[in-house]
């Protein structure tokens, strides 16, 4: 039990990281393979959720509910096992 509490400890980080690379329009070459795989961790999990909801409109942009939706589904995960 104690591995699939870390294991979604980390995912959350992970997803942290996918938002806070989001904001970053061009990250620097060196960190390009690790946006890149962070991207192929969460964007499987996300993309579903984005299919059937497509964002809120605020202004002259959209904003991506899934991937809070995700994070708070992982919380409430870990609520649950941990």
């Amino acid at each position: 039990m104690v591995v699939v509490c870390l294991v979604l400890q980390a995912y959350q980080l992970v997803l942290l990281a996918y938002v806070v690379f989001s904001w970053v329009p061009r990250p620097p070459e060196p960190l390009q393979p690790l946006v890149s795989g962070i991207g192929r961790l969460v964007d499987p999990v996300v993309e579903p959720i984005r299919r059937r909801m497509p964002g809120v409109p605020i202004g002259g942009v959209r904003l991506d509910l899934s991937i809070i939706i995700v994070f708070i589904a992982v919380a409430l995960l870990q609520g649950v096992l941990c």
